[in-house]
């Protein structure tokens, strides 16, 4: 069985102890490749450097989350744009709008969140637009106008770490989007409508990532003491989705791993 984990946040100060020991479990548990997510201009850099590092197996993203969305001035959208000149940084992002915590004002949000589809557009290869890594929390109408706005001009996009509505669901799938799936399945206090919705995606737009070090999948046994998680715990993930989708835990990886594949236009394992 081999995966893809879309979204592991390897720079995080966490891995700094262990990162080369998790790469070797997160390998031995079958994920074979990782894209690293960068969500700020500090960590953007690092994400790349670490793809570089390991090459054909580590791929990055480029972008600000909006949580960091002040930080998106003109000197930091030149920076974005040299690091998407590098065949390593496979999307833009992590992009988008998070009003549930408001670490950044919501206005300055938008104008980060369309700054950044707009590199999307530039970084076009045969004019199909450079894959996007997308976040919505609490924002789905403005996000929605938003993406609107860059109607035609956009490559393949992901809502990653999904955690929303059946509606919400359902209006990136008419847009034919793609859709990340995480931990958040398997936690019964927040997630388990998930279980519900999750049969509705197709197979096509259905990736799965572990957003590491965050979102430890509640139902892993054992729990690992300093309550961290890795991208060696993704088959949990995916063995939870399988079994809610009514499918073999082989069926759901396959599957997954292909689309991922397709989605950030990867190279084969080892090529």
């Amino acid at each position: 069985m081999q995966l893809i984990d879309i979204g592991a946040n390897l720079t995080h100060d966490s891995f700094d102890r262990d990162r080369d020991a998790v790469l070797r479990r997160a390998r031995d548990a079958g994920v074979s490749q990782l894209v690293v997510t960068g969500a700020s201009r500090e960590h953007s850099p690092k994400a790349l450097a670490l793809a570089q590092a390991h090459p054909g197996v580590l791929f990055s993203t480029a972008g600000v989350h909006p949580h960091h969305a002040v930080e998106y001035t003109e000197e930091c959208d030149a920076e974005m744009r040299a690091l998407h000149a590098h065949p390593e940084v496979v999307a833009v992002g992590e992009t988008g709008l998070d009003y549930f915590r408001d670490f950044s004002p919501r206005p300055a949000q938008r104008k980060a969140f369309e700054r950044q589809l707009q590199i999307g557009v530039d970084f076009a290869v045969n004019g199909v637009g450079k894959p996007l890594f997308l976040h919505q929390r609490d924002a789905h109408a403005d996000f929605m106008a938003i993406m609107k706005q860059f109607d035609g001009q956009l490559g393949p996009a992901v809502v990653h770490c999904f955690t929303g509505t059946r509606e919400e669901l359902f209006d990136y799938l008419d847009q034919d989007w793609h859709i990340g799936i995480t931990g958040w399945l398997c936690d019964e206090r927040r997630g388990a409508h998930l279980r519900e919705i999750v049969k509705n995606i197709p197979a096509n737009r259905l990736m799965v990532e572990t957003d590491a070090p965050y979102l430890l999948p509640r139902t892993l046994r054992p729990m690992p003491k300093d309550r961290r998680n890795e991208p060696s715990f993704l088959p949990h993930i995916v063995e939870e989705l399988a079994r809610d989708r009514n499918e073999s835990t082989e069926t759901a990886a396959a599957e997954s791993t292909a689309t991922a594949a397709a989605f950030f236009r990867l190279p084969a394992v080892g090529s």
